[in-house]
């Protein structure tokens, strides 16, 4: 059988990835993926062959994971989070139509917004929205529009990808655009780094969040108008009775 697992590694240690995803890696003689998620599990799989891939080079790296798997090698294309939200698997599945006799598995894997909800207590307990902030590959407009329409429902919304260097300030414009409709004081948390050395976790309300630097690693978590702060944990009532 000639075989492709895409697979989520989680967050980033071992202990974060499902014994499925454990299981496909070990199976797997060649792991492909994104240097940086590479180098995450390169430690703990020592006997595999590597491929990497800078960021904006995904269709090569998912094209050359095709190609070994078509020849006979079982292959692991890894994501960290899941491999089917900002990931892997979609692409690698569009492509796979050209070689019919690779068979893609995708693996499932815990996401930032449910690693990062665990962190920071338990936001996401109603409706949530997840929304990225790279404009990259989606324009800005439309990003704003799901911003607005988002906050407009009430959802608690979860920002992957919320600056860069290149992007420094699109936090802050999402957090504007926010607050056309929610409270400054709504609670917001966000993580940085999550299960990975350097992990830091911090609840803040959403006029804090619009004035806090952050990174491509940091998931921002922007609570509804019942989200609250108890103790020092992030919480969104389901409606249950006390």
């Amino acid at each position: 059988m000639k075989l492709l697992y895409v697979i989520g590694i989680g967050p980033g240690k071992r202990s974060g990835m499902t014994l499925e995803a454990q299981s496909a890696i070990e199976q797997s003689g060649l792991i492909v993926g994104y240097h940086v998620y590479v180098d995450l599990i390169k430690d703990d799989y020592p006997d595999k062959e590597y491929y990497t891939t800078p960021m904006t080079q995904e269709t090569e790296r998912c094209k050359e994971a095709l190609r070994r798997a078509n020849e006979g090698t079982t292959v692991a294309m890894i994501c960290s989070g899941d491999a089917g939200v900002y990931g892997m698997s979609g692409l690698i599945l569009q492509l796979a139509e050209e070689y019919p006799e690779v068979e893609v598995e995708v693996i499932a894997g815990v996401t930032a917004a449910m690693s990062g909800a665990a962190r920071l207590g338990a936001p996401l307990m109603h409706d949530f929205a997840v929304i990225s902030l790279s404009d990259r590959l989606t324009p800005w407009e439309k990003i704003e529009k799901r911003l607005r329409l988002a906050a407009e429902g009430d959802y608690v919304i979860v920002l992957y990808n919320p600056s860069s260097k290149a992007r420094s300030d699109y936090l802050m414009r999402a957090c504007d655009i926010l607050l056309e409709h929610a409270s400054p004081e709504t609670a917001c948390g966000l993580v940085e780094s999550i299960g990975r050395n350097g992990e830091q976790a911090q609840v803040l309300t959403l006029e804090a969040l619009r004035n806090t630097s952050v990174n491509m690693f940091t998931t921002v978590f922007i609570g509804n108008s019942q989200t609250m702060i108890s103790g020092d944990k992030l919480v969104t009532p389901r409606g249950y009775r006390l």
